[in-house]
């Protein structure tokens, strides 16, 4: 059985986790409106990975005893500079959605709750690849930049063929 504060705790991060989803969201649609068509796609399905990530919260909760709440999702950006702020913007979320997970970790050894602490090592191990995954790419769009509106091409290009999990 959930304590009140770790299950408070994983209903603030579904709403986090579905924000995230809605970021997403909202930067595939820039990329798609400016024909940045692999972009958008892997923007697109990065929102379902976050979506899923949402899904999996609500499920452990529930699972757990505990309630999962729907909450209202405040509004994400939905213009970026260029493609290179874009996914800056992106990495300092990710960033911010890692300080959660690992606040959420320190919570759960507080509270003795080893199964939770247990759960949440997927989000562990799944933040740190995205900070690698969208550091990567931020060093690829910084890369190719200096070409210009062929560099873009190639970025746009290796982002549309990019596996997300």
């Amino acid at each position: 059985m959930l304590s009140k504060t770790i299950e408070q705790a994983l209903n603030q991060q579904i709403e986090y986790e579905g924000y995230a989803s809605n970021y997403y969201l909202a930067a595939a649609s820039w990329a798609d409106a400016r024909n940045l068509e692999g972009a958008a796609r892997f923007l697109y399905r990065h929102a379902e990975e976050e979506r899923g990530h949402m899904m999996r919260l609500f499920t452990y909760i529930n699972d757990s005893g505990g309630h999962a709440l729907v909450p209202a999702f405040r509004q994400p950006p939905n213009e970026f500079e260029s493609l290179l702020s874009l996914f800056e913007s992106l990495l300092q979320h990710e960033l911010e959605v890692t300080a959660r997970i690992n606040r959420m970790v320190t919570l759960c050894l507080q509270e003795q709750d080893y199964s939770t602490h247990h759960f949440l090592q997927w989000y562990v191990a799944e933040q740190h690849e995205e900070e690698k995954l969208f550091r990567s790419i931020i060093d690829k769009i910084k890369l190719l930049e200096c070409e210009g509106p062929r560099g873009l091409y190639w970025v746009d290009r290796e982002l549309g063929s990019m596996k997300v999990d």
